[in-house]
């Protein structure tokens, strides 16, 4: 069964599908960054292996690039966290009240 993978969280919380969707998409992006790091690599290697002048004042510009890539993961991977802390909090904030009584959420089937 689908929901068996993702039934929820380790607390218990349930994980609805916008979220696995926010996590599908993130993950796609940091994907396409590393893929795109891997081939800026690989030709910052080369470069530096040909040691010919032209080629080691492109890498300058290379390194840059995936330095910018780095920062942009890290972002994504910031951004997720946050979103999934705050998908957490509001969801244990539906299920319990402070006056210690039990709310019951509504679960949509998808």
């Amino acid at each position: 069964m689908e929901g068996d993978i993702f039934s929820g969280l380790g607390n218990g919380t349930p994980v609805d599908a916008k979220m696995l969707q926010m996590f599908q998409k993130s993950f796609l992006q940091v994907q396409g960054i590393l893929d795109q790091n891997r081939l800026l690599i690989n030709e910052i290697n080369l470069n530096h292996e040909s040691k010919i002048p032209d080629n080691l004042s492109r890498n300058v510009g290379l390194i840059r690039e995936l330095n910018n890539n780095i920062r942009r993961v890290v972002d994504l991977y910031a951004d997720l966290s946050s979103s999934v802390t705050r998908s957490v909090e509001a969801s244990s904030e539906g299920e319990s009240r402070s006056d210690g009584k039990s709310i019951q959420k509504r679960i949509r089937s998808g």
